[in-house]
């Protein structure tokens, strides 16, 4: 394709790079049929109008699937960086006004739902309730993916662990979560009385390893167990559990559902526990964003 340079940014540029953001987010046409709210054809359509207004191949489509070129990884980061200054725009205008008006953008980490100190609902509600024309968007995703998109401006803010600080980011502490060490009603372990479990039977049986950042103090709770499969999240860890056939940790509020009803219990409780720690994370040196400020007050003041 030959390059065109763009002289102007019209309407239906914007409309285009709105569903080639989509596109890329979905992992492919058919995904982005549901979040877009339009045919697969159409989706082809503008993404075929928009490589040639852009003179780029964005993307590969076809029997072999649905992957995003290089030149289109740039177009879509690119994409990002316009949404968040559009988005900053709106928000810098809507700051003159008393009220509180814009979108909110915030990551979070999954499985936080149920964590009995509610600060984050408690903190949104209360932001819904001064602003009742404010967005709210939530996005689930990994720490990593979240720190990524508070950097690039496409978040004003994230909930992840705070394994790890990067100089370009502000940390607020949010609270600390406890994992104990988990079978289901289903494995032999479950039944066996409290005095006579032993380490070494648990530490023979199949276990699983999360398939996602941890930090070197939690990654030693792991090394002593019989990891034989994976998840790449807690939901997914609590799936491999109530098979009967693996122990796994999960966290004390999250498994306690399970608990109630007698279909998941905690192995040697004393022994197999850790501490992981979660913080709210902003972009340093940011601009002022009233919604964003006013969220932050009511986390830090949220019983």
């Amino acid at each position: 394709m030959q390059k065109n340079a763009l002289k102007r940014l019209a309407d239906t540029d914007l409309r285009l790079l709105r569903i080639y953001k989509s596109v890329v987010e979905a992992g492919g046409f058919a995904a982005a049929e549901v979040a877009l709210g339009i045919s697969r054809a159409a989706i082809s359509v503008a993404m075929s109008d928009l490589e040639t207004r852009l003179g780029l191949r964005l993307c590969m489509r076809g029997r072999a699937g649905f992957s995003v070129t290089d030149e289109g990884q740039k177009v879509y980061q690119a994409c990002l960086n316009l949404f968040a200054a559009i988005e900053s725009f709106r928000t810098d205008v809507n700051s003159l006004s008393d009220q509180l008006q814009g979108e909110f953008n915030i990551g979070i980490t999954d499985n936080l739902v149920t964590m009995p100190h509610m600060h984050i609902t408690n903190s949104l509600g209360e932001l819904k309730r001064q602003g009742p024309q404010v967005q709210i968007n939530i996005s689930m995703m990994p720490s990593t993916r979240i720190e990524q998109g508070v950097l690039d401006g496409h978040l004003q803010a994230g909930v992840i662990t705070d394994a790890h600080r990067l100089p370009e980011l502000e940390y607020l502490p949010l609270y600390s979560e406890v994992s104990s060490l988990y079978c289901s009603n289903e494995h032999r372990l479950f039944h066996q009385p409290l005095n006579q479990q032993s380490q070494t039977d648990i530490e023979t049986v199949d276990a699983i390893a999360p398939a996602y950042a941890q930090t070197a103090a939690i990654k030693k709770h792991y090394q002593p167990l019989n990891t034989t499969a994976t998840a790449t999240d807690r939901e997914g860890v609590a799936f491999l559990i109530l098979t009967g056939a693996y122990i796994g940790y999960l966290p004390q509020h999250l498994a306690q559902q399970w608990v109630n009803a007698g279909r998941m219990r905690a192995l040697l409780p004393e022994h197999y526990q850790f501490s992981t720690d979660f913080a709210v994370i902003t972009r340093r040196g940011r601009r002022l964003h009233s919604i964003l400020d006013y969220w932050l007050s009511c986390l830090q003041t949220s019983p």
